[in-house]
């Protein structure tokens, strides 16, 4: 059976999402629905193109992937399709597949047809009126070809890839869980690689210094700050028993480096 993931801001207090399961079933009535969240905030882009990065790892390929982040909605901005490590991705053009872009690649890029005349569409609910018809027909048939037309254009937000800087391998945070806990842009490969050359091996986070990575949050005393490996494959600064958001003031967006001390 076809699998479709439902990542929104929109919140559950209100019907959008019931909305939006109601033309994917009507559709693609053999379909399994996921929700991935429906508790971003409100035109959280970075935190859903994160979220969005992870999918490809633990879903079977054919998964559509439907993102309805959308603060634009109802301009000339396009929808778009494409198809990710076996996957497909349905979401507006406003950045939401920077990192899965970076992550995983994508193909086949699509700019989805518009709707056909005489069909009701909302300007304030392109989720429910053109991303949900567009994902149920790729959980039913699998062509892009069929939804829209290939396209060069795509919207990218601004986060460069992680890389050597100046002597320091440097990126960003990412994505703030409910924990408190920071993930960067640096993948495992190039901590343990770095780790494995020496030893003196120091995380900055924002204007903190963070001794070398360890392997769990219980490995420093509680209270007191940490870097390791997440379980997202990439650098997490964290504290144990405690927020770094809050306390070491970090954010989306905040510098993350590895240095040698």
């Amino acid at each position: 059976m076809p699998i479709i993931t439902l990542t929104t801001d929109y919140g559950t207090s209100d019907h959008y999402v019931a909305a939006m399961k109601g033309v994917l079933l009507s559709l693609a009535p053999k379909a399994t629905l996921v929700d991935v969240t429906h508790e971003l905030p409100p035109a959280g882009l970075l935190p859903a193109a994160f979220l969005l990065s992870q999918l490809p790892a633990t879903f079977p390929p054919g998964t559509v992937h439907l993102a309805a982040i959308d603060p634009t909605v109802g301009t000339k901005r396009a929808i778009l399709a494409a198809r990710s490590a076996g996957q497909f991705f349905v979401a507006p053009d406003n950045g939401l597949l920077t990192l899965v872009q970076q992550r995983w690649g994508l193909e086949g890029l699509t700019a989805i047809h518009p709707p056909p005349a005489g069909r009701r569409v909302s300007e304030t609910f392109h989720g429910r009126d053109l991303m949900a018809p567009v994902a149920a027909e790729l959980a039913n048939r699998g062509r892009l070809e069929e939804v829209g037309f290939p396209t060069d254009r795509m919207e990218l937000l601004d986060v460069p890839p992680a890389g050597e800087r100046d002597g320091e391998f440097v990126g960003q945070v990412i994505h703030v869980d409910r924990f408190g806990n920071c993930t960067t842009n640096i993948p495992q490969e190039r901590v343990r690689a770095m780790v494995a050359r020496s030893p003196g091996l120091t995380v900055l986070a924002g204007d903190v210094r963070i001794g070398p990575p360890v392997k769990t949050y219980a490995d420093v005393p509680p209270g007191s700050p940490l870097a390791l490996v997440g379980s997202a494959d990439l650098l997490e600064v964290a504290v144990n028993l405690g927020s770094a958001e809050k306390e070491l003031s970090l954010k989306p967006g905040s510098p993350v480096a590895l240095r040698y001390t």
